[in-house]
């Protein structure tokens, strides 16, 4: 079964929107870690504040995804589940490759993140990014 879309002659639109608005995660993401590591960590202590700052990039991430998905124009499930999909991996692959070559992370460090049994609600916002655009098409009944 073919799970990408069927040819479409707005595609290489769509793929830009997709990145464009993807691009649009990262500053999200950055604030939201410096907000956990300056506010957070030290009212709450380190414990609370990981599962606390998932939480809270996760509804950030859907918020952005429900109140934006119109400049997608009317598309079908299979695009939005698709759209998803894409932007999962590119952000599995952003955080490997920055973390990696950038930060300078271990693997050890990098898979960490997702063991939700350390309080780490990474995976959690990875299921957000890649069911937002499916979910928010569904409850805009788009």
């Amino acid at each position: 079964m073919n799970t990408f879309p069927q040819k479409n002659p707005y595609m290489p639109t769509l793929l830009l929107k997709c990145l464009g608005f993807w691009i649009a995660f990262i500053p999200i993401a950055i604030l939201n870690g410096l907000l956990r590591e300056r506010v957070l960590a030290p009212l709450l202590g380190p414990s609370l504040a990981l599962p606390l700052s998932g939480i809270f990039c996760g509804s950030l991430f859907f918020l952005l995804v429900y109140f934006t998905l119109p400049w997608f124009g009317r598309l079908t499930a299979r695009y939005y589940r698709w759209i998803g999909l894409l932007w999962l991996g590119m952000t599995v692959l952003f955080e490997f490759l920055f973390g990696r070559l950038v930060v300078g992370k271990s693997w050890g460090e990098l898979l960490s993140a997702y063991n939700p049994a350390s309080g780490n609600l990474w995976l959690l916002v990875l299921l957000v990014i890649a069911f937002s655009p499916s979910l928010a098409g569904r409850l805009r009944k788009t």
